[in-house]
């Protein structure tokens, strides 16, 4: 059974950058497109990013849009969200996530498996 897991998060100045990774293990993101979400403490589960099998087609938030950049290695089974600019605001758990296969879009219900999710945190 695939499993994702992300790794990258962690402290961060105002201002700075992080990049986080989505490794697939005991399956594969190869032919599936697939997304970042993040949960802020008190808030609902938001989409930030997502890019479809081949790369071609990428969707972002308008919070992070030209600020993050999401990208994907399908020889290494992974995908990346490159995170520049970082607000106090992008502070959440970031979670990516594998949408279910032929589907691509920023709903989360299009999205059958989850990673345990990364936390950021953003220092003003």
């Amino acid at each position: 059974q695939v499993q994702l897991v992300e790794s990258g998060g962690g402290l961060v100045q105002a201002g700075g950058s992080l990049r986080l990774s989505c490794a697939a293990s005991g399956g594969t993101l190869n032919s599936y497109s697939a997304g970042w979400f993040r949960r802020a403490p008190g808030k609902d589960r938001e989409f930030v990013a997502g890019i479809s099998w081949s790369g071609g087609g990428i969707y972002y938030a308008d919070s992070v849009k030209g600020r993050f950049i999401i990208s994907r290695d399908n020889a290494k089974n992974t995908v990346y969200l490159q995170m520049n600019s970082l607000k106090p605001e992008d502070t959440a758990v970031y979670y990516c996530a594998r949408a279910r296969i032929g589907t691509f879009g920023r709903s989360s219900g299009l999205y059958d498996v989850w990673g345990q999710g990364t936390q950021v945190t953003v220092s003003s």
